[in-house]
């Protein structure tokens, strides 16, 4: 299911952490399978000198971090900021189709933090918070084959990677 190099990335992930007094800090979650990432960076002279992550998340999420912080580790701002999910997908030999929108969550985290970074340095105040929207009591569904929960709205397994439904 995953190739190698996901697999290498998961089991021994580089630049996991946090960096005290980070210059930029950028977080993005997908509620619907539950990943969060943040990523921390630090820039001198317009480069990336250090990249860290904390993920909370699938293996393809903690793979993906992992890799996005080593391709953005020493690039220009806008060299990193281009760095795509397809890129990201490709420097890991491939991700599931149903597990694609990790590396976007990766890409995403990681421009996050770059435009914190700038926001900062250009004395812009932080975007205003998202009005809260009201909750609803969440509908789950069960999977057949490890009896989890899941959000309804999930295809696949979030604890065993099983197909959901039909």
């Amino acid at each position: 299911m995953y190739s190698e190099k996901v697999m290498e990335h998961f089991s021994d992930p580089k630049n996991a952490g946090a960096i005290e007094n980070a210059d930029g800090v950028g977080e993005v979650g997908n509620p619907v399978c539950g990943d969060m990432m943040t990523f921390y960076i630090k820039v001198d002279d317009d480069r990336l000198t250090d990249v860290k992550f904390k993920t909370f998340g699938c293996v393809a999420a903690i793979a993906v971090s992992s890799m996005v912080s080593e391709m953005a580790k020493n690039k220009t701002l806008s060299e990193a900021k281009s760095i795509t999910k397809k890129a990201v997908a490709e420097a890991l030999d491939g991700l599931p189709k149903e597990k694609m929108h990790c590396s976007n969550l990766g890409a995403k985290a990681l421009a996050e933090a770059i435009d914190d970074y700038e926001r900062k340095r250009s004395g812009e105040p932080p975007p205003a918070p998202k009005p809260k929207k009201k909750k609803r009591a969440k509908r789950q569904v069960t999977c057949s084959h490890c009896q989890e929960r899941n959000p309804i709205t999930a295809k696949f397994c979030m604890s065993c990677g099983e197909k959901i439904g039909d």
